[in-house]
């Protein structure tokens, strides 16, 4: 054979090999991948809608691996009737009462449309109600099946999970990892072969396809079900207890950003969310709402001082229970002096003129350069919609003393929880910034799972600096925060409280009797593998949070030890 005739056999068979494959391809994707979805469809009537409503599942991951499904699809049927053909409303509804309770005005009203052939009467029945409706054999009365987002722990991870409602004719994600990752999420039967082949082949040529496209999928959570329904049952209590007017809670691993859980009360139903009446209660105040956070950022500021060399946990100063800078006076919580004083005092005693003495030794320029590294005043990057920043600009770019000295001790400054959780991280993982989020794999519809991987973070203070600032926090656990009540012998607990009075938008001051608490802690602190984070908005009946939240942080702590059975570290 000539060598011209062999060459192109050669390119024909190779191009009939290769449309094979795509048939093959093509119909396993869709009798195997989208099976379910397709047979849905065939199973729904002329007069029924043909759009089958189908979505990606959320999973949140057990501490053994073990996936359990945060958000799925839930299958049963929907009672219609066609008043049309409907021959004896009365006698149709005592029938399906029996088995079912429905509005009889409501029935009978329906009923009365002659003209229309369609009216909804029930949605979402079970099977077995089902069966025994169309067991009656009504004339005009169907079922059909249909399908719905379904939520499995109802509340659980509310706001981390977000809900599915209609956008104009269309279902799409509202809030939460719903919305965040809805093009994942979603699904979209003209477009998901084209992005099934841009997956199979985006590792052959990546530059036919555009980097950001994806196929769709589900993704799997960080978030531990079990940590994730303690911490809400932890938020509920204080909330209760103290009357507040929201309060929320992080637990996050310092070293990695996978969060393991993420809470804030007042909370709502996923399944019922249309029952609300304020929609404000959907919205996730961790990362939308910024606050003063108070004392929990005077580590920060003392890290700052010791990365900068300027102060040791035995620098001392003379404390007279205030400063004046700028015509303004700065007290401490109490207003009383301590005379002569070293660093470790200031974090146990929670002394503003402390934290205000570390800036002076750093001088203002390099204190602002410091708290912009720790990630004050921008976005962490969380995979969660409608994040905001800290407000920090007008604080740090002042020129006077006043405003850095306030910020030192974490008034004047307005942070958001997850950012104020980013920072803190960084004392707790050897002086790193993470990339605080929520989902740690995408699986694919195609077959292919991708583990979320972030780059490498920036340094912000020295590992010797983040063991020296962890060794000081542990002293005001095992010796300061209620005399040391909290104390566990074999386990080394960093931790700090924040009390901070809340701004008066009226008069440009503060609140004489209104406060935000807050409260972050981190273990083991030789090797953290968790960092919690409480705060409460406005408590009754309560001046500090060293009252409001460290027993709660406390139970959080010996649960997670228990739990996932960490060694003593000392």
């Amino acid at each position: 054979m000539k060598p011209h005739l062999r060459s192109r056999l050669r390119i024909i068979s190779i191009t009939l090999c290769a449309v094979a494959f795509i048939f093959v391809i093509a119909l396993y994707y869709h009798q195997i991948i989208r099976g379910d979805v397709y047979k849905d469809k065939a199973n729904h009537q002329y007069i029924r809608p043909s759009k089958v409503f189908d979505r990606g599942d959320i999973f949140l991951t057990q501490k053994d691996g073990t996936l359990i499904t945060g958000a799925g699809i839930k299958s049963g049927f929907d009672l219609i009737i066609n008043p049309k053909i409907l021959e004896n409303p009365e006698d149709a509804y005592k029938k399906i009462n029996a088995i079912v309770p429905i509005d009889r005005e409501t029935f009978l009203a329906k009923s009365a449309k002659t003209n229309d052939v369609y009216e909804e009467i029930s949605k979402r029945l079970e099977e077995v109600v089902a069966t025994k409706i169309e067991a009656l054999g009504i004339k005009g009365v169907s079922l059909y099946k249909s399908r719905w987002r379904f939520y499995p722990g109802s509340s659980l991870a509310a706001h981390a999970l977000g809900i599915v409602s209609f956008s104009g004719n269309t279902l799409s994600g509202s809030y939460g990892l719903e919305r965040y990752y809805n093009d994942i999420l979603s699904r979209n039967d003209d477009g998901t072969f084209a992005n099934f082949f841009a997956e199979v082949f985006s590792n052959v040529n990546k530059t036919v396809f555009k980097e950001g496209e994806r196929s769709q999928g589900d993704i799997v959570l960080s978030i531990e079900p079990a940590v994730q329904a303690n911490l809400e049952a932890t938020i509920a209590e204080i909330q209760h207890t103290y009357s507040s007017v929201l309060t929320g809670g992080i637990i996050i691993n310092p070293t990695n950003g996978e969060i393991y859980a993420l809470a804030i009360n007042p909370t709502f139903d996923l399944n019922n969310f249309s029952k609300e009446k304020n929609a404000a209660v959907f919205s996730n105040n961790l990362v939308e709402r910024v606050y003063e956070m108070g004392s929990i950022v005077k580590p920060l500021t003392i890290a700052a001082g010791i990365d900068d060399g300027v102060i040791t946990a035995e620098t001392t100063y003379e404390d007279k229970g205030f400063l004046i800078l700028n015509g303004k006076k700065i007290s401490n919580y109490d207003g009383k002096g301590r005379g002569v004083i070293n660093m470790q005092t200031v974090l146990n005693n929670s002394l503003n003129t402390g934290a205000a003495f570390v800036v002076t030794k750093m001088g203002n320029e390099k204190f602002s350069k410091y708290m912009r590294a720790y990630g004050l005043g921008e976005e962490t990057g969380i995979d969660l919609p409608n994040e905001t920043h800290g407000l920090v600009d007008k604080i740090l770019d002042s020129p006077r003393d006043v405003e850095h000295a306030t910020a030192s001790f974490g008034q004047g400054i307005a942070l958001t929880p997850i950012e104020t959780v980013r920072a803190l991280s960084v004392l707790a993982n050897g002086g790193h910034l993470i990339t605080p989020h929520l989902v740690r794999q995408t699986k694919y519809t195609l077959g292919i799972t991708k583990d979320t991987v972030y780059g490498d973070s920036k340094q912000v203070i020295k590992p010797e600096t983040s063991k020296e600032i962890g060794r000081m926090l542990t002293t005001v656990v095992d010796k300061a925060l209620l005399g040391g009540k909290i104390k566990m012998e074999h386990y080394s607990i960093a931790a700090k409280t924040g009390t901070a009075q809340i701004a008066n938008p009226a008069d440009g001051g503060y609140y004489k009797d209104r406060f935000l608490h807050s409260f972050f802690g981190y273990f083991p602190v030789n090797n953290p593998k968790f960092l919690i984070f409480l705060y409460t908005i406005e408590p009754k009946g309560v001046e500090y949070a060293s009252h409001t939240l460290t027993m709660p942080f406390s139970e959080l702590t010996k649960f997670i030890i228990n739990y996932y059975q960490l060694p003593p570290d000392r």
